[in-house]
């Protein structure tokens, strides 16, 4: 028979693991062969917690505090009780109660290794919720070693577990991930509540690093579970999250769950965590423009008392939420009272300090004062920017570009109001493409995540037996192995205008397109002069760009006459309308001179080859006019080609072999010599690079984008892993020049996969390309280069304009 003390153990390992009902009835079992004092105390002080979880927050404090009083307990037993008591007042968000109470045990000479660890594990659940991270963390750390050393291998790994939350705060995802995970293979078995526990909190790594999808999944699956395990606060914390995450980009969806939340924390007698969802759910409605003095008011008496509750965040970020809805109704001095009580430092939240940023400069908008709002502005994206480059990945670089997309946006809508030509290339230049400002580092040798790329290649190239379970492991296992490497930490300062013009050549002009919500404006700048061009609406913009990929598509088709003949019709005239729109505007300011380009995300599919102006000209299409002009610091490197031809592609092999006659000696691979490893090798040899295969964009992660080879797909993250790279790489293969737009301006996909990689110069389609015009193009560019042509200008005079009788060849030169 078991005895009380087994029973008790068992009824607490079943309440860590979500498992209500045989917790329940493990106590019940318990209480009955309870035989002294000590062990009733202990099994009353795990019914508080049971009670707690639960929903019944009085019985819980009620058995505790009997506990207290009870005469005949030991100091053991107290030190004990005063853990459980301020463990419910932490659930309760009463933090100052709880940080009493755990002092009490923590300060007992005779609290055993367990209540020493368990409450160092709690009380930096307080300091958690209060923001203090850094006395969060210190009693984390503590908690390890008197776990262990009770043989509590469960609070011990929530120990770790909470230390990643820690540097979630810091903003350390790679940090956070390690961490959590390592606690995952410990709390995630015990139940299905404890896996979403885990889930909960990884989620919240992966929304800020842009994993969008898969992070509010994750929050609604946990919230899901929860519900179904009768655990309301921890449904509610769910909910809470996914509002907080839902606040920008879908404020109606955000203010819903934010009020399902605190319905709940309510019923649970949550108050304090019921004051926060108050406060999201009136963010919430303010994003919504509803600004009237009753939301006000609202707005203003919860942050009051959100701060009193000692939540210093949650509290600035409502009064700065407020001050912002005070300027949309237009009364600066309103927004400027508010303001004045808001301080910010380096130990603030990043995502506070870009919202301090970003009202402030909206304050100075409303002032007139554009240059302090710009200087705000640019303060925020210097933050961003130095966490940002903390990371080596393209993947997670160009996914937490999302934290500051309003900032960009702003800035990039008061530079157009300046009308001033050196503020517009700033700002085209700061709020585009903020990955390609970040220096790249190469990634470390990594033979566990190589070993998942060749698993996966196997596995997606299995007709008939695909395994999509292990499929989205792989996927998953990949990404963030691929995080895993540190960023340089190094950031380049954007090019200025002055810099831009003393570094073009006579031959040479660059043109901005600058896309804001409602216009479309470009800068031509030559080393002559700079000119600014206003070239009409946003949604005339969208008409054209809208169905352009589509149209592209489908002429690149054999169809019969005449329908192909009308197909490449209406593809022109949407081309030279498209032109008239992009190209005439700007074509007196940039003369006979060839043309660099640096386009709005809006723009990344626009064959910009095609384009009548541009057809015939030798057109490159920049990250930004800071990385061009540090790629053409040296000379290209075209002394050897390399060729490779994938399967199933017709004229694939003659393609190759017709392109590579024009070197001396230059590899060729084709049929089953055509493998990952092979062209893996051959990257890293040649200067050139050319592959013609059946190419794939994949919309759900870029960096899954790739072409396909003997032993299936070579992937975007396939380019980190080589040691060196080409300078210049043609992939004759459909769609893997498309990119991605993440947050409006970050562009990601194959191309720019060989760009971050170090790669100067990439020629791809972004839409299919016909199997006999990519031939005959790519063997004249080839002769081209071979003869030392650079890659812009070989593809300019190779490319024919558009016309009813030849199929487009979209093909871009990017770098």
């Amino acid at each position: 028979m078991l005895t009380a003390e087994e029973l008790h153990r068992r009824a607490l390992a079943a309440l860590n693991g979500g498992r209500m009902a045989q917790s329940r009835r493990l106590l019940v079992q318990a209480r009955e062969r309870a035989d002294d004092v000590e062990i009733s105390a202990r099994i009353d002080l795990t019914e508080a917690y049971h009670h707690a979880e639960t929903g019944d927050r009085e019985r819980a404090r009620e058995i505790c505090d009997a506990v207290l009083g009870r005469p005949g307990t030991g100091p053991e037993t107290r030190a004990a009780a005063h853990a459980q008591r301020g463990l419910l007042a932490m659930l309760a968000g009463d933090t100052d109660s709880a940080l009493a109470h755990l002092g009490s045990a923590l300060a007992a000479a005779e609290a055993t290794a367990s209540v020493v660890g368990r409450s160092h594990l709690n009380r930096g659940g307080v300091h958690l919720q209060r923001g203090e991270v850094d006395a969060a963390e210190a009693d984390f750390a503590a908690a390890l070693a008197p776990l262990a050393a009770a043989g509590e291998p469960l609070e011990a790994a929530m120990a770790e577990h909470n230390l990643g939350y820690c540097l979630l705060m810091r903003g350390d995802l790679l940090g956070a991930l390690r961490r959590m995970d390592a606690a995952r293979t410990v709390l995630a078995p015990l139940s299905p509540v404890s896996e979403a526990t885990c889930d909960q909190d990884r989620a919240e790594v992966l929304l800020p690093a842009g994993q969008l999808v898969e992070g509010r999944n994750a929050l609604a699956a946990a919230a899901r579970a929860y519900g179904l395990a009768r655990l309301r606060r921890r449904q509610a914390e769910a909910e809470l999250a996914l509002a907080q995450n839902l606040l920008t980009s879908d404020p109606v969806a955000a203010e819903v769950a934010a009020k399902a939340a605190g319905r709940r924390f309510r019923a649970s007698g949550v108050h304090a965590w019921a004051v926060r969802a108050d406060g999201l759910a009136l963010e919430a409605a303010m994003e919504q423009g509803r600004a009237g003095p009753r939301v006000l008011e609202s707005a203003g008496a919860v942050a009051q008392e959100l701060r009193g509750l000692g939540l210093r965040w949650p509290s600035l970020k409502i009064v700065l939420h407020t001050a912002r809805a005070e300027l949309l109704q237009g009364r600066t001095a309103g927004a400027r009272a508010r303001l004045a009580t808001v301080r910010t430092g380096s130990g603030t939240p990043l995502e506070v300090r870009l919202l301090d940023r970003e009202v402030r400069a909206e304050l100075a908008a409303a002032q007139g004062r554009r240059a302090d709002a710009l200087r705000h502005l640019r303060a925020g994206l210097a933050d961003l920017h130095a966490w940002q480059s903390s990371f080596g990945s393209l993947d997670l670089q160009t996914g937490v570009a999302g934290q500051g997309v309003r900032l960009g946006v702003r800035g990039l809508a008061l530079a157009v109001e300046s009308g001033r030509p050196a503020v517009l290339l700033e700002w085209s230049e700061r709020a585009r493409m903020l990955a390609s400002r970040v220096q790249p580092v190469r990634a470390p040798e990594d033979e566990e995540l190589s070993a998942d790329l060749a698993e996966l290649r196997r596995l997606a190239g299995e007709e008939g037996s695909r395994d999509p379970a292990r499929e989205a492991e792989l996927r998953r296992r990949v990404r963030e192995r691929a995080w895993q490497h540190h960023g340089s930490g190094e950031v380049a300062d954007p090019v200025s205008l002055t810099e831009l013009r003393a570094a073009l050549d006579a031959g040479t002009a660059l043109v901005a397109y600058v896309v804001t919500a409602e216009r479309l404006t470009a800068l031509a700048v030559t080393d002559a002069g700079t000119t600014w061009a206003d070239l009409g609406t946003r949604r005339e913009l969208d008409e054209l760009v809208g169905g352009l990929l589509p149209d592209l598509d489908v002429a690149a088709v054999d169809l019969p006459e005449p329908m192909s003949g009308a197909v490449r019709g209406a593809l022109t005239a949407r081309l030279e309308r498209l032109a008239g729109l992009l190209v005439a505007p700007v074509l007196e300011a940039v003369g006979e001179r060839r043309v660099v380009l640096t386009p709005s995300g809006v723009l990344a599919g626009v064959p910009w080859p095609l384009l009548p102006g541009y057809v015939g000209r030798p057109v490159t299409v920049a990250q930004s006019a800071t990385s061009w002009l540090a790629r053409r610091a040296s000379p290209l490197r075209t002394a050897r080609a390399g060729f490779v031809a994938g399967p199933r592609v017709a004229r694939a092999e003659d393609e190759v072999v017709a392109a590579a006659a024009g070197w001396d000696g230059a590899p060729v691979l084709v049929g089953a010599a055509a493998t990952a490893a092979a062209v893996s090798e051959l990257a890293e040899q040649v200067d050139v690079l050319h592959v013609a295969a059946h190419g794939r964009h994949s919309a759900e992660n870029p960096m899954f984008s790739g072409f396909t080879l003997a032993d299936g797909t070579w992937f975007g993250y396939d380019i980190d892993r080589l040691r060196s790279v080409p300078d210049v790489v043609l992939l004759s293969a459909c769609e893997v020049g498309r990119s991605n737009v993440r947050w409006g301006e970050e562009l990601i996909g194959m191309a720019g996969a060989w760009l971050h990689a170090g790669s100067r110069c990439v020629i791809a389609s972004a839409a299919a390309i016909s199997d006999r015009a990519a031939y005959d193009v790519l063997v004249a560019v080839h002769r081209q280069l071979a003869a030392g042509v650079d890659p812009a200008a070989a593809l300019a005079a190779a490319v024919p304009a558009v016309s009813t009788d030849t199929a487009p060849v979209p093909l871009v030169c990017f770098g």
